[in-house]
């Protein structure tokens, strides 16, 4: 016995045993993925439903639901009484009789931007519920369920509860979205998501209270039952769940004297999660969990601690974090580590404990406000004075392994690799540079119009915005944080491949929904030079024109030639007309030989005086004018100019029934694009002509 007890001693210190169950593992993983489809519990056409609440989140008028079948569900609020009651009488675990229709949920159609399908998929969802109406058949009878609601409701009647929902259920979307954007800037909202800072935080609170059993092991169960509890309150999202299981280990760890390096247990965690659910492996918190923790272990085995250890610790966090962050953000905060080195102990020592203390004691939720809203401006200050944020193009999987492998290298005294590691960092950011081809992007902005342009020198030059009109609500329904297609899709897509700015936006008219979102851009990314149609200027147009003053940002209008890059955009449309669609911008281009008309929403009258004016003929490419409504694209217009591809830029059932029918009939010799049902269109042109969709 002694012997077998040597022998597996001596295995649980070995490296080598720990690796070959890692790879193990991975093996396993790559079946998994390669075999893995989620069985369909539903019919597309089913529309009854009995299901149990699992969790649910109420932002404004929309009540988003998760039911224990992998299924999800949406229903607004018609009243603000309606929505009080759901608060008042529903908790998780009840049981419910819905009545609504089920939905396929949609890839992204702007490339290298969140794919919600995919999300879904990878928790085990494959249909959306639109929710009709429903009401409660039964109530839960779960001891720990009821206690779990309490949590809820209690924190819910809280006046100052955005950031108890953060640090006690690890939900973040409460912060309001100018503070979160700012803690995205300095990255630093990691801290919102609960992870080993709050289960190390929870622990030490745990053990000090626990001191007096004087009994290692009773400490020992009992804190881990507590964090356990924790992690079920908190749902067990994937980087608590990582911090508990480690936690647990490193404590068996001590408590029997096996002496199994931390590494070795951050690589039994990371097993022992794989097999709970080998899906984690596409959650990003997940991801960052791990890579970081790895890290600052693997840190900790080479490098002397000494009392700089807090900013080496902040700086390979940061650097080992960086390939996430720039697949999620396209950016990095040089300075990020330095914030981290404020934010870290601030959120440690005074608001995570605070937030604590509010649970037992709601009434001191005050104070939480008080540090939250300095933490708050700390951040507003930061972002907009010391941000020095660097934008990157997408990283592939190549290119990721040798970024880790040079970075564990440096880490395990390489130091002479530090040249090879910045000199590998300044290629990823420069390679865009090295591509030739010129790219065309007809970018799916639902029912508006923007195009993309990108020259073999990396030169942008963005045709319109799009924009979705916001209305006004009344105040209960007035969301959070509210979505952007600017903001959330289009700017990040810009970064993704390697644009540092906008070098000329033009902006065909003065409609919404072609130039709604040129504040919002202007606002966020660079832009050099910005065009404007002929005639007057509108209310919009004037907005944007001070917006321009302010930052002293070049404009023209109603130019007639523009030379960028070896290649000439000539703006056939010069003259003014009594309305703005017919003032509309209209842009013939040739790129590399293949050529491409703009007729953003210029009418049939407009159509008749180009004709008259130029010999348009055999058009490579045609945007189709005004989304294919029959007051453009006339059977006389393209007769004559004899589009090969046609792009109709148009939102799925609009409110408009575009396209027209008697346009697509016009279309019908042309191969026809539209981006309600292709998503977005990109012509890479070089010695070829290659084109690629972004369907839903």
């Amino acid at each position: 016995m002694r012997k077998f007890s040597l022998t597996l001693r001596k295995i649980l210190l070995c490296d080598l045993f720990y690796l070959i169950l890692l790879l193990i593992t991975i093996f396993y993983l790559v079946i998994y993925n390669l075999t893995y489809k989620i069985k369909d519990k539903y019919n597309i056409n089913d529309n009854l439903f009995n299901l149990k609440i699992k969790n649910y989140k109420i932002d404004a008028d929309k009540l988003s639901l998760t039911f224990n079948d992998n299924l999800i569900g949406t229903y607004y609020f018609k009243t603000e009484s309606e929505k009080n009651d759901f608060i008042k009488y529903f908790s998780l675990n009840d049981t419910l009789e819905i009545k609504g229709n089920l939905k396929i949920p949609n890839n992204n159609t702007i490339p290298n931007t969140f794919n919600y399908k995919k999300y879904l998929y990878h928790k085990k969802i494959n249909y959306i519920l639109n929710i009709e109406s429903f009401k409660k058949i039964k109530n839960n009878k779960n001891i720990f369920y009821k206690i779990k609601n309490n949590f809820y409701k209690k924190i819910n009647n809280m006046k100052y509860n955005s950031y108890m929902y953060a640090f006690i259920l690890g939900d973040s979307s409460h912060i309001n979205n100018e503070s979160y954007n700012n803690y995205k800037i300095n990255g630093v909202t990691h801290l919102f998501a609960l992870s080993g800072l709050h289960v190390s935080m929870f622990s030490s609170i745990l053990l000090s209270l626990l001191n007096k059993f004087k009994s290692e092991k009773l400490s020992f169960i009992v804190s881990s039952l507590f964090l356990i509890f924790f992690s079920f309150i908190a749902s067990f999202t994937p980087s608590i769940l990582r911090a508990v299981i480690f936690f647990i280990l490193s404590f068996i760890n001590k408590i029997y004297y096996l002496y199994i390096k931390p590494k070795n247990l951050l690589y039994l965690t990371f097993i022992i999660m794989i097999f709970i659910n080998p899906n984690y492996i596409f959650n990003t918190g997940f991801i960052l969990s791990f890579t970081i923790t790895f890290f600052i272990l693997l840190t900790n085995e080479n490098i002397k601690i000494d009392k700089y250890s807090i900013l080496k610790i902040s700086l390979i966090s940061f650097l080992s974090s960086i390939v996430i962050s720039i697949n999620l953000n396209y950016e990095i905060n040089l300075i990020g580590f330095l914030n981290n080195l404020i934010f870290i102990p601030f959120v440690s020592y005074i608001v995570f404990p605070l937030a604590l203390i509010s649970l037992i004691f709601p009434f001191l939720s005050f104070l939480l406000n008080i540090f939250t809203s300095i933490m708050q401006y700390i951040s507003s200050i930061s972002s907009n004075i010391l941000n020095i944020s660097l934008y990157f193009p997408n990283i592939n999987i190549i290119e990721a392994i040798i970024y880790y492998l040079l970075l564990i290298l440096i880490i395990k005294k390489h130091r002479k690799l530090i040249y090879l590691f910045i000199l590998f960092i300044i290629l990823i950011y420069i390679k865009p540079y090295f591509n030739k081809n010129t790219y065309v992007y007809f970018l799916d902005v639902k029912q508006g119009d923007s195009a993309l342009i990108v020259t073999k020198n990396n030169k942008s030059i963005l045709i319109d915005t799009g924009g979705i009109q916001n209305y006004e609500y009344e105040s209960w329904k007035i969301k959070n944080k509210e979505f952007n297609l600017m903001l959330s899709n289009m700017i990040p897509f810009f970064k993704s491949i390697g644009l540092k700015k906008i070098d000329y936006l033009i902006l065909t008219h003065g409609d919404y929904d072609h130039l709604g979102d040129s504040i919002n851009l202007i606002n966020n990314f660079k832009v050099k030079n910005v065009i404007f149609n002929c005639g007057e200027y509108n209310k919009l147009e004037n907005d944007l024109i001070k917006l321009l003053n302010q930052k002293n940002i070049k404009y023209k209008n109603c130019i007639k030639k523009l030379n960028i890059d070896d290649n000439e955009f000539y703006f056939l449309n010069n003259k003014n007309y009594d309305n703005e669609n017919d003032n509309s911008n209209v842009i013939y281009t040739k790129l590399n030989n293949y050529s491409f008309l703009f007729m953003a929403d210029a009418s049939i009258k407009v159509e008749e005086d180009i004709l008259r004016q130029y010999n348009l003929s055999n058009i490579d490419v045609l945007k189709v004018g005004h989304h294919g409504s029959n007051t453009s694209s006339s059977k006389e217009f393209i007769n004559k100019i004899n589009p090969k591809y046609s792009i109709i830029s148009v939102g799925k059932d609009n409110k408009y029934n575009h396209p027209n029918k008697e346009t697509l009939d016009n279309l019908i010799n042309s191969k026809i694009y539209r981006t309600d049902i292709n998503g977005s269109i990109v012509f890479k042109l070089n010695n070829k002509l290659d084109i690629k969709t972004y369907s839903p």
